[in-house]
């Protein structure tokens, strides 16, 4: 946590875990490895494939994508991971996610979503099957656009 090369993220992973364990600490739990992950920020989990994190825990991140096609680098997972979380930060900043000057454009969110199910199969097959049941992003499109 204090390798050289974690000058350039000025020491975000360390700080991150820092953190959560003040926070599980504030609430008065007993720190344990389960409870500074489930802590964690979708930066923490996305900033893993950035090269210079990636480098230092020997890539072994990359194993979360067991399903991944073998064209599929550390690159361009984490391009697709900072999309999906930069379209996150625009839902929680409550930008507009779904506008094209004035015309209702859903190309974007569904871009996403795609990446996200993409993302999931790499992960475990089941895993699709299992979000889509609690999915009700489809549906809300399409009544938008039958408006």
């Amino acid at each position: 946590m204090n390798d050289q090369s974690l000058t350039r993220s000025r020491y975000f992973l360390k700080n991150s875990v820092q953190k959560a364990e003040n926070t599980i600490r504030r609430k008065g739990g007993a720190v344990t490895a389960g409870k500074i992950i489930a802590e964690q920020s979708l930066g923490f989990w996305t900033s893993l494939f950035d090269t210079h994190h990636y480098r230092l825990i020997g890539g072994v991140i990359i194993h979360c994508f067991p399903n991944k096609p073998p064209t599929m680098n550390r690159s361009l997972i984490n391009q697709k991971l900072n999309r999906i979380r930069e379209f996150r930060n625009r839902v929680y900043h409550n930008e507009p996610i779904c506008f094209n000057g004035n015309t209702i454009d859903f190309s974007d969110a569904i871009l996403i979503k795609q990446e996200m199910y993409e993302l999931l199969e790499w992960i475990d097959t089941d895993l699709t099957e299992y979000v889509d049941y609690f999915n009700g992003i489809d549906k809300k499109i399409n009544a938008i656009n039958n408006l």
